[in-house]
């Protein structure tokens, strides 16, 4: 890997920084809405998805600090290994709060009234999600930064997750299956708590996949 070009270095650190807060002001909207609409129908998938965004809003505050001590390399691996670990906590406290929802759901047998809310939240994120996700983690695989590719990775999960809401959401509006709900938040347990325990171990996301552009380090 040749040495850094700061000023290529930095034109990336910006863009990053620019995601990082974009992904901040839609986290915030969305995880007031969500959770507000989910407590309103009583849907577990709904208030867990609210919930995840609070999660990232921490993710992402640790990624923008990650961010504030790449250009100085002295810095930069602490920096690098203590995101990972928060972000790896992050990952599986939403494992944790959507497995213990769901599984009170399911002895409960709580069904969700319908939110049409909640879906057009979930419809969004399907939208803003992905492109966000796709930026983040590309500038991340540039930096060869690990922690901002696991937060990128995160941010992917909220797609997912808006996916679990729809057809939850909608299986129980249409045929009444209230428990597709917390079994579909049940489903999605083990993904998120494989990522959290990677990061926990502060294995990097890029790996040897990652492919620096040319000059920057």
């Amino acid at each position: 890997m040749t040495a850094a070009l700061p000023a290529t270095r930095l034109a990336l650190v910006r863009r990053s920084r620019r995601l990082n807060y974009a992904t901040l002001a839609y986290n915030s909207l969305e995880g007031m809405l969500s959770i507000g609409a989910g407590l309103l129908a009583g849907s577990i998938v709904l208030v867990g998805f609210g919930a995840d965004s609070l999660i990232e809003l921490t993710a992402g505050v640790a990624a923008l600090w990650r961010l504030q001590a790449d250009l100085n390399p002295a810095r930069r691996e602490r920096a690098e290994q203590q995101t990972l670990r928060v972000i790896g906590c992050c990952f599986l406290a939403l494992a944790a709060y959507v497995s213990f929802e769901a599984i009170g759901a399911l002895a409960s047998r709580a069904a969700p009234d319908r939110s049409p809310l909640g879906v057009g939240i979930a419809a969004a994120s399907l939208i803003v999600m992905p492109f966000l996700a796709r930026a983040k983690r590309a500038v991340a695989f540039q930096l060869c930064s690990g922690a901002l590719a696991a937060e990128a990775k995160q941010t992917l999960i909220c797609t997912y997750l808006s996916a679990i809401l729809l057809t939850g959401l909608g299986l129980n509006g249409v045929w009444g299956w209230w428990w597709a709900d917390p079994v579909a938040g049940l489903a999605m347990v083990p993904l998120i708590a494989w990522e959290g325990i990677e990061g926990i171990r502060g294995r990097s996301a890029c790996g040897e996949d990652c492919r620096p552009i040319s000059g920057v380090a």
